[in-house]
């Protein structure tokens, strides 16, 4: 099925990249994506591709080194959603070298050399319709969608019917809220002003920002995404939480390189992860200068033993013999 839309690696068969395409806005010494301009609110520019590389470095890690959950058998197609970097599709062919990976994103910023089962392209995975059949993908990979679109939920079901049956869906989402187990994390304040701990209110105002955007934003997805696929009708619906520490807290080895990652990833990406959200709030840009060092020091404390949940969520498109349920 012929793309619609530029491809971000453009070949003898599908139409180049325009100029427009690749002319991206600069807003608060950062570039955006042009392609349905404003829909993500996040940067693009290679600071950001630099620490996407990082972070799925840092994700790896955490699920021991593994690319995926799903028992996969000779898949034809795989799709990524919102592939960022393309780090994930590239590290992909390696393991299915006979397989189209295809990783789709609003901006072009994947490198022009990969693999030759490897194809990006322009792509806006909230559209109605997608640029492929029914029932075509053997394996859909999404990650790190916070904050990134209206319904995430929608995303889902479009999956699902381009998912072959007993095909698998699988979602690696970092629910952003801080936890602690040990007491060692101040409270929320509950009271409308700020809290001790300056992570907590980095959170609640963009929960704000992306509930008052128009369209509105989901900030906070990772906790709702296994429901959302009971809910469409996939079956075999798994849920697993990797703990992801902020900082260099942990004693454990293998936790405390992964909270140096943590912090690193944090310090890397908030300002970028910031602007537009608290300007869309009325905030003028020193503040959000000054309200972003306490969330800093909230980060690098290590006297706080917080982390955030990762969340591995993989679901099954049901075989025509299965019964399905779908709202």
């Amino acid at each position: 099925m012929g793309a619609r839309r530029p491809p971000l690696q453009p070949d003898c068969d599908t139409q180049s990249l325009t100029d427009s395409v690749m002319d991206y806005p600069v807003e608060n010494g950062r570039t955006y994506h042009r392609y349905h301009e404003g829909a993500y609110v996040y940067p693009n520019d290679e600071q950001e591709i630099e620490r996407l590389d990082m972070q799925h470095h840092m994700f790896k890690l955490a699920m021991d080194g593994k690319l995926f959950q799903v028992p996969l058998q000779d898949p034809k197609h795989i799709l990524d959603i919102g592939t960022g970097s393309g780090i994930w599709p590239i590290e992909m062919s390696a393991l299915f070298p006979n397989t189209e990976i295809i990783g789709t994103d609003l901006s072009p910023v994947q490198p022009t050399e990969v693999p030759p089962n490897v194809h990006f392209l322009i792509d806006d995975a909230t559209e109605e319709e997608w640029l492929w059949n029914k029932n075509y993908f053997d394996f859909i990979h999404t990650g790190h969608m916070t904050g990134a679109m209206p319904s995430f939920k929608r995303v889902i079901r479009q999956a699902f019917k381009h998912l072959k049956p007993g095909a698998y869906m699988e979602c690696h989402e970092l629910d952003p809220k801080p936890k602690c187990d040990d007491g060692t994390m101040p409270p929320e304040n509950r009271d409308g002003g700020y809290s001790a701990f300056a992570m907590h209110d980095w959170v609640d105002l963009n929960v704000r920002s992306g509930r008052d955007a128009d369209p509105p934003r989901q900030f906070r997805i990772a906790h709702r995404i296994a429901q959302w696929m009971k809910d469409i009708g996939f079956v075999d619906v798994e849920q697993r939480l990797i703990k992801i520490p902020t900082n260099t807290w942990p004693e454990d080895e293998k936790l405390r390189t992964i909270g140096a990652w943590s912090e690193n990833n944090w310090l890397d990406a908030l300002s970028g992860w910031s602007y537009k959200p608290f300007l869309a709030l009325g905030w003028s840009k020193p503040e959000i200068e000054v309200f972003l060092v306490d969330v800093r020091k909230s980060i690098q404390d290590r006297s706080v033993h917080a982390y955030m949940d990762f969340y591995v969520v993989t679901g099954r498109k049901p075989l025509p013999s299965e019964a399905i349920t779908a709202s």
